[in-house]
């Protein structure tokens, strides 16, 4: 066995991305504080080839140097749009007919092992800020919400970690 050199791999350019058929998922970022993570978002979002992410509220937004640093041109490729409130951009999605999953720690969310995603949905995941997650009337307004179940001692996961384990389970339903 041997790694592939990178002209192998057989990827997308960004024109032939942005022409390509994408998965129904849309990711909306509420109020995500680090440059770095929205970065990383964008880089797993391209290689999901979700349709868009919402990058709402204080979230920051390309052309970036610190989200640069880890989208590694995938900002070129993933449409985006800004959004003043996250609210704003769950109603826009709604109204587009996308069932809202915002994924949170709540009394009454379900375990993502355990949330059948309809493979005839589009879905818009909202994921909150490093340090307040999900706000809490965004997750009041959304038709679901799902937990990543998690088996250690800390109560939460970096938020680019959970896009990529949340994409990774709706693309595979």
């Amino acid at each position: 066995m041997r790694k592939l050199k990178l002209d192998e791999l057989g990827r997308a350019s960004v024109d032939e991305f942005r022409n390509m058929r994408k998965n129904p998922i849309v990711i909306v970022l509420d109020n995500v504080r680090s440059a770095h993570n929205v970065g990383s978002v964008f880089r797993t979002a391209d290689a999901f080839a979700i349709e868009k992410i919402y990058l709402c509220g204080i979230t920051a937004t390309p052309p970036h140097r610190e989200i640069n640093k880890t989208a590694l041109g995938s900002t070129e490729a993933v449409e985006w749009e800004h959004a003043d409130s996250t609210e704003a951009a769950i109603r826009k999605l709604q109204a587009l007919n996308y069932e809202i999953a915002a994924l949170e720690q709540a009394d009454l969310s379900v375990s993502l092992d355990q949330f059948e995603a309809n493979p005839n949905q589009k879905y818009a995941l909202v994921f909150g800020n490093e340090v307040y997650g999900v706000e809490d009337h965004v997750v009041k307004a959304a038709d679901h919400v799902v937990e990543i179940p998690q088996y250690g001692t800390k109560h939460s996961l970096n938020v680019s970690v959970s896009v990529g384990i949340a994409l990774w389970h709706f693309i595979h339903r």
